[in-house]
């Protein structure tokens, strides 16, 4: 008997990977507030469209410049919307009560100072800027970490009530390593729910060889009602 198709609709999870000579000018800032040295693409999107609200336990805020190279660089690469779409996506948010128009400011300097006295926030500017008193944070895309050695594997638990049922599927899950190896944190991006609860607890216990600094992995989990 072959699986069932589970389909989880989960919006704004697309990974823009290639980067032009556009995105290479444009640098993501952060204030140190802010714990995270790097942030993935998928991440970066999420925060930006209000999916995501905290980055290592630190609550976050975006910050927009108001138009110019650098914004519309940023929105095609990071964002994949034209302004006309984000400010219409924007406002369905206020509207329905599910977030907040950003605070959009003119210029690199405008965006630097803010992000700098302000807790939490995040914003890009031009590569050029000065960015005295925030921090840099590294933009992760598929295939850009190196392989971290998986030392300790432990097998998700497959509920019995699913597993009779005949429910399985692949579960895809974004994972965060700290230098030391430990997993800091799991992010669910595809899948049946469950069975993603299923997986992330146990790619809690997970341990890795120990690296320079905190890598972005994402990782596949099987779960076959067959075997």
């Amino acid at each position: 008997m072959k699986c069932p198709k589970i389909l989880l609709v989960a919006a704004g999870l697309m990974i823009f990977a290639s980067v032009n000579a556009l995105a290479a000018d444009v640098k993501v800032i952060a204030n140190p507030s802010v714990r995270a040295d790097t942030i993935s693409a998928a991440e970066l999107k999420r925060v930006f469209l209000e999916e995501k609200i905290s980055l290592d336990g630190t609550h976050v805020e975006p910050i927009l410049e108001k138009d110019g190279p650098v914004h519309e660089a940023f929105l095609q690469e990071y964002l994949g919307l034209s302004e006309d779409d984000l400010q219409a996506y924007y406002s369905t948010l206020v509207f329905t009560g599910r977030g907040f128009m950003p605070k959009a400011l003119g210029s690199d300097a405008e965006v630097v100072a803010y992000v700098a006295r302000t807790r939490g926030a995040i914003g890009y500017v031009s590569r050029a800027t000065s960015v005295e008193g925030v921090k840099t944070l590294a933009i992760w895309v598929p295939g850009s970490s190196p392989e971290r050695k998986l030392i300790t594997r432990v097998e998700p638990d497959y509920p019995e009530t699913l597993k009779r049922l005949n429910i399985c599927g692949t579960v895809r899950l974004q994972v965060s390593i700290s230098a030391k190896g430990n997993v800091e944190d799991v992010e669910l991006l595809g899948g049946n729910p469950i069975l993603g609860e299923s997986a992330a607890a146990a790619v809690k216990k997970w341990v890795y060889a120990a690296g320079r600094s905190r890598t972005i992995a994402e990782v596949s989990i099987l779960f076959d009602a067959q075997r």
